[in-house]
């Protein structure tokens, strides 16, 4: 009877160690499954947050994608390396087109030419110098949609001076109207000089005096003719762009001027060619 009640204690003495081990097995178990399921979901959260922000460019993308279709007809077409137009573009320059004379357009050959004729025509009629005194002085042409105006300084400065003379007051007053009436275009405003050496007071070189000539115009437009100044650009080019070599008094004549480059935003010119 003792050895039995010695066996049956060390019977439970053993089953009591092995579910004890049992136990802290089993705990470890679960904290690692624990573990590996907060880590999934966490895995989970930055999947799905990963996969939201690629939706959300992905639909980005279409809006942009459905913009451009609305706004150009879903294609853009480069004409010989130098102009991006729409179809819808291309359709309201045709209608302006229609509505000039056909004599006219006949040495217009290309897609290219035609443009350059629709915005310099209009640009053109509306820079008219045939009543303007000493109109010799102002020399206009036109180079890929750019209407160019040329004005010699003899018109606009005293020798080494920035002041405008008020001779000029008639072309800028038309200019002004030119870009006033056409919200789609900007003015760049070049003052240029001749190679000769400046020693004038509050003047520092040549650079110097071609960029005080520029801003002298551009604050003229806008303070004495209303030009919205978010149109106009002024520059200096001082002697280094030259019309002729500076030998002579009179070369040096014709490179002392003052270019003003009018300069089309060509999707909104032809907006108001085809409204007209």
């Amino acid at each position: 009877m003792k050895n039995f009640l010695v066996i049956a204690a060390v019977s439970v003495s053993v089953v009591s160690c092995v579910s004890k081990k049992k136990f802290i097995e089993l705990e470890g178990k679960h904290e690692q499954t624990v573990s590996s399921l907060q880590k999934t979901r966490i895995e989970k959260e930055e999947l799905e947050g990963k996969f939201a922000r690629i939706e959300s460019r992905a639909a980005a993308y279409n809006r942009k994608i459905n913009s451009l279709t609305d706004e150009n007809e879903a294609k853009l077409d480069v004409i010989e390396g130098k102009l991006i137009l729409s179809k819808a573009d291309k359709k309201k320059m045709r209608t302006a087109l229609a509505k000039m004379d056909t004599s006219e357009l006949s040495n217009a050959k290309t897609l290219t030419d035609s443009v350059n004729f629709v915005v310099s025509n209009n640009l053109m009629k509306s820079v008219n110098t045939n009543d303007i005194e000493n109109s010799d002085d102002i020399d206009i042409n036109i180079d890929d949609t750019v209407v160019m105006i040329s004005i010699s300084d003899k018109m606009l400065f005293n020798s080494g001076s920035y002041r405008v003379n008020t001779s000029a007051n008639k072309i800028l007053s038309k200019l002004a109207q030119v870009i006033n009436s056409e919200p789609s275009i900007e003015v760049l405003i070049e003052g240029h000089t001749d190679s000769r050496t400046i020693n004038k007071v509050g003047i520092q070189d040549n650079w110097d005096l071609s960029v005080k000539r520029a801003t002298s115009i551009v604050r003229l437009l806008q303070q004495k003719h209303g030009v919205d100044p978010s149109k106009l650009i002024a520059a200096g080019r001082s002697s280094y762009v030259p019309l002729t070599d500076n030998s002579t008094s009179e070369n040096r004549s014709k490179n002392r001027r003052t270019k003003i480059s009018i300069l089309p935003k060509i999707d909104k010119f032809f907006a108001l060619l085809a409204a007209e």
